[in-house]
């Protein structure tokens, strides 16, 4: 499998192949928002991203910023060789559960620890998650987490073909 050829960056955005492995987590300036069964279920300032080659960024809000239910742990767990286990949540709003939908590192690795009290959503089954009032688009391919936005340009790790990058 070679390495696919990155899109040049215009100004105000970021290849993801210029992101590190091991990841990178920093905080986000922007407001971050998540929509769910028509309701609003998280909003903060305080999110912080994971940066990693090939991937678009993976927010993670912190625990508090959720309204009261949004969040009900679920079955399921997985491992990541740089920032440990992972726990999943179902994700709540108005009516509607989505299962599994959401996960965090209770005990996160070194140099991930900022992790343990903040959660990632995916957004393909959200109403909508923003950033910054933007809306993003789910990483492809349905495995990752990432949320795509105008700042950044790929390819993208999900896509057909990439599962060798």
């Amino acid at each position: 499998m070679h390495r696919p050829r990155p899109v040049v960056p215009a100004s105000g955005q970021e290849s993801v192949w210029d992101y590190p492995r091991p990841p990178r987590v920093e905080p986000v300036l922007e407001r971050v928002t998540i929509r769910f069964g028509g309701e609003l279920i998280a909003d903060t300032e305080r999110a912080m991203r994971v940066l990693e080659t090939s991937h678009p960024p993976v927010y993670y809000l912190p625990i508090d910023d959720f309204i009261d239910g949004a969040l009900v742990d679920a079955a399921g767990s997985s491992f990541c060789e740089f920032k440990g286990a992972a726990r999943y949540l179902d994700v709540h709003g108005g009516r509607l559960v989505a299962a599994g939908a959401a996960w965090n590192y209770p005990n996160p690795t070194s140099g991930f620890e900022t992790l343990a009290d903040r959660v990632a959503v995916y957004a393909g089954p959200m109403d909508e998650c923003t950033v910054g009032g933007e809306v993003v688009v789910p990483q492809p391919g349905g495995f990752y987490g990432g949320w795509v936005t105008s700042t950044v340009v790929g390819p993208f790790k999900g896509v057909p073909g990439s599962m060798g990058w």
